[in-house]
């Protein structure tokens, strides 16, 4: 029993590979005829949602991209079924430029079926099917989290698929997003009859037509093999419809020509004219790079010549700066030079004064000798004791200037307090003269 129960489980589960093998194999079959039936439809008119050819690959994709497609668990451990719009939303959202956030926000679609199949007739019209699919199959976590084993996106054959469907971006859609195919409420069905078209040989035809023959004649009087002349003239048609349709091929591709060639023309002249302009951008570029490098040059000129004149400037400002502070040198000699330049000024003033005031002393009082009118007047000219004493101190100071330096000193020349006093004068610009010292009433001659 363990042994028979282990083959049954063994043939089935090989019984259930090989169908899912089969069903995939299926599915891809149908899907490259289905493309190849789009391609030979689109030579003669636009494709859109009328046309039975897009209506069946638009089935078959869906039923491919739901092929053992996970459910949704909810909270209480049910599973939901999904749609294959869930997968796509998820591992196309970094798609560059990608449809999805305008068919998420589509006012008319409301059911997630709907949403997948305005997404396929949005990416067949933008011509990236393919890039969506590859985009896709490329994530294979979400890829993985999204169907069981044995899926057609988790194999080999999503490769095939991908390539596949790379032939549908030379067509042009035109589709509707409102129309009757968005309905999300029925599940698409596939019509395998455009497909299992078979064609007998000639050895096959021969006996065929042999069989139909006797069972005729046996059957009933009517069955003669007149009546199968018409299958015959219906071939003839067929040829004819096809010598129709091969003429139309061959209009359509002389327009096709017509149409390339003229557009060849027009991308020559316009490359020719592209070709000119760029000669022209390269010659301004080569002037406006010859002005830069003349003007860079002035610049530098115009730089060192504005260099040198500042070097000239500073150093005839350094030179000025040098004569000005001799020149004030000069004229303000140092202080020892115009203290000794005073006190010889102020001899020179004193002797003067003093020989003045000798001659009017002299004339003055006559009978008195030289020598002693010379020794009283040098040695006490501003003693009181006669009238003519007074006359020759008014004498003298009206004779000399009002200056600071005729200030009375206080004391006596030979006294400490006086020469401090002296000393004080000088340095505050107040020097006094030795003649203003001496004709001072308060002095004594030492």
């Amino acid at each position: 029993m363990a042994s028979l129960s282990l083959g049954l489980s063994l043939s089935r589960k090989k019984n259930a590979l090989r169908n899912a093998a089969v069903e995939r194999k299926n599915l891809l079959t149908v899907c490259r005829l289905s493309v190849k039936t789009l391609i030979d439809r689109s030579c003669f008119e636009t494709i859109d949602d009328s046309a039975p050819e897009f209506v069946n690959f638009a089935s078959i994709l869906e039923q491919i991209l739901s092929h053992r497609l996970k459910g949704q668990i909810t909270w209480f451990g049910y599973e939901s079924p999904r749609s294959f719009w869930d997968y796509i939303r998820v591992a196309c959202s970094k798609v560059s430029h990608s449809c999805i956030c305008s068919i998420e926000n589509m006012e008319n679609v409301s059911s997630s079926r709907a949403k997948g199949r305005a997404w396929i007739r949005v990416a067949l019209m933008e011509k990236r099917l393919s890039e969506y699919i590859t985009a896709a199959l490329r994530d294979y976590k979400t890829t993985r989290r999204f169907y069981d084993d044995g899926a057609i996106v988790l194999g080999e054959e999503a490769n095939m698929l991908a390539g596949m469907l790379l032939g549908l971006n030379a067509i042009d859609f035109s589709f509707c997003l409102k129309g009757e195919g968005l309905d999300g409420n029925y599940p698409a069905v596939i019509d395998y009859t455009p497909y299992l078209k078979f064609t007998q040989s000639s050895d096959s035809i021969s006996s065929d037509e042999e069989e139909l023959r006797t069972l005729g004649s046996s059957g009933s009087e009517s069955s003669t093999p007149e009546n199968i002349g018409p299958p015959f003239i219906m071939d003839e048609n067929s040829w004819y419809n096809k010598c129709k349709r091969v003429e139309q091929k061959y209009r359509l591709a002389l327009e096709q020509k017509g149409y390339l060639e003229e557009l060849v023309r027009l991308r020559e002249a316009q490359l020719s004219e592209s070709v000119s302009q760029n000669k022209l951008l390269l010659q301004r570029i080569e002037g406006i790079g010859l002005n830069h490098k003349l003007e860079k040059e002035q610049l530098e000129y115009i730089i060192v010549e504005l260099q040198d004149q500042l070097t000239v400037l500073k150093n005839n400002d350094l030179r000025a700066r040098q004569e000005l502070t001799n020149h004030l040198t000069n004229q303000w000699p140092s202080p020892g030079a115009v203290e000794f330049n005073a006190v010889a000024l102020d001899t020179l003033r004193y002797q003067k004064h003093s020989e003045r005031w000798d001659e009017k002393r002299f004339h003055s009082l006559g009978p008195l000798s030289a020598d002693a009118s010379l020794s009283q007047i040098s040695f006490d000219p501003g003693q009181s004791q006669d009238g003519n004493g007074k006359q020759g101190g008014s004498h003298l100071s009206e004779g000399k200037e009002d200056t600071p330096s005729l200030l009375g000193l206080c004391g006596s020349l030979t006294s400490v307090a006086s020469y401090k006093s002296l000393t004080s004068l000088k340095s505050s610009e107040y020097l006094a003269s030795p003649t203003t010292d001496m004709t001072s009433p308060g002095l004594t001659p030492s």
